[in-house]
């Protein structure tokens, strides 16, 4: 018998129906033997409206309190889980962050996790209870309540499932798994039985919502197994976890990530001297501003053509504070532009194949799709295009690349 941690979003106890669901769920993994510690967030929607009780205090809050104020949607969560999980016979029992003593830094709303006390739960368990622990929320060392941030339940979970040397972390949501591309884009896309962390963390850093970056990131630190499973449906979900070295035949590919939040600036004509880089990125960073894509070409005449990108929601501040810049370097001009899409390429097999980057390329120049730039990683190709053809080259690549469903390829 295995020790398993589960994770429900806040999809997945909405309601009260949905809460008596997932402790119908429970009872059938208690049923065969297994020990549970079970993750939940707050109820859909209830911590937007708690940030919007505070707004209507004030507008500027203090960090202390609100994770005083946002904590309490994960109290009433577990303590209605625990109360459905006892209406079926099943001993269970609720625990706060810091009832169990999840130990973060003093962050307010941002903490990172330092450690974790096992000692309650291990002895819960012991006694056939099931765990239930609130998402999302931990303690500093004064005793201040403290949250880790939007999507920390998944973090939360990972952690407990590291802390407690679980046999597996199953990541309860919308989705029946992880899948080659966004479904919604194209038709055809298929469900992964298996995902590397690796390609995970590319995946959810490239755009792909399924998982929470610090969950993965924080899953392969550990070596947790993740599987990532629907909250309303029967099936085996995908499992995330470390590259199968002895696997017979790895895919070259094993999915494409799309991001249309991005931005492009290009300051054109700047004298090619050292540290320039830094003059046009440094007004950028003491901005709050991130970089994602950089490129850089000299022109014969000494002159500098510097490109980056950064998200979408930064692009009218960063292009007020590149044409300052530019103009204090005295360059040509400022070209920007917000109409771009990001279309990634994430795969382990790229390690071990050749000409993966030469036929993404020619994939795209054959549905006449102009590539601005790119970007290259071990296990990653990313362009950057005109946003208005980001579902035709996803599609087109997604076929390129063989990850069309079977009755696709076979021509059904």
């Amino acid at each position: 018998m295995a020790l398993f941690v589960h994770k429900y979003g806040g999809t997945s106890v909405g309601t009260t129906d949905r809460i008596e669901g997932v402790a119908d769920k429970l009872k059938k993994f208690k049923d065969e033997g297994h020990d549970l510690v079970v993750v939940v967030s707050a109820m859909s929607g209830e911590t937007n409206r708690l940030i919007g009780l505070a707004n209507d205090i004030t507008e500027t809050p203090t960090p202390r309190e609100m994770d005083v104020l946002v904590s309490t949607g994960e109290q009433v969560t577990i303590a209605l889980l625990s109360m459905a999980l006892h209406k079926r016979g099943i001993p269970a029992r609720s625990y706060t962050g810091s009832q169990v003593r999840i130990l973060t830094d003093s962050a307010h709303m941002k903490a990172r996790i330092q450690e974790i006390d096992t000692e309650r739960m291990r002895g819960d368990l012991d006694e056939g209870k099931v765990v239930i622990v609130a998402g999302f929320q931990g303690v500093d060392e004064e005793g201040n309540i403290t949250t880790l941030g939007r999507g920390g339940s998944d973090t939360t979970g990972v952690a407990l499932a590291a802390a407690l040397k679980a046999d597996e972390c199953h990541i309860y949501t919308d989705v029946d798994g992880v899948y080659t591309t966004d479904p919604r884009v194209v038709e055809h896309a298929q469900r992964m039985d298996k995902i590397t962390f690796e390609e995970m963390l590319e995946m959810a850093s490239l755009g792909s919502k399924v998982l929470q970056i610090r969950s993965v990131e924080f899953a392969g630190k550990y070596k947790v197994p993740l599987r990532v499973l629907h909250s309303f449906k029967e099936g085996p979900g995908t499992l995330i976890t470390v590259e199968d070295e002895e696997a017979v035949e790895q895919p070259v590919i094993s999915g494409i990530a799309f991001n249309r939040d991005e931005a492009k600036l290009t300051v054109q004509g700047v004298p090619d001297i050292p540290g320039v880089a830094s003059k046009i990125l440094g007004p950028i960073g003491e901005a709050n501003i991130e970089v994602d894509m950089i490129v850089q070409n000299v022109a014969a005449d000494k002159t500098t053509d510097f490109t980056f990108t950064v998200h979408r929601n930064d692009f009218s501040k960063a292009e007020a504070i590149l044409k300052k810049t530019a103009s204090e370097l005295g360059a040509r001009e400022v070209a920007a532009s917000d109409s771009i899409a990001k279309v990634s390429l994430v795969g382990v097999g790229m390690r071990s194949h050749a000409g993966v980057a030469s036929k993404m390329f020619d994939t795209l120049a054959q549905e006449n799709i102009n590539i601005q730039i790119i970007s290259t990683s071990e296990i990653k190709i990313s362009v950057v295009i005109a946003e208005k053809y980001l579902e035709l080259a996803v599609r087109a690549l997604h076929t390129a690349f063989g990850l069309d469903s079977e009755s696709v390829q076979e021509g059904e």
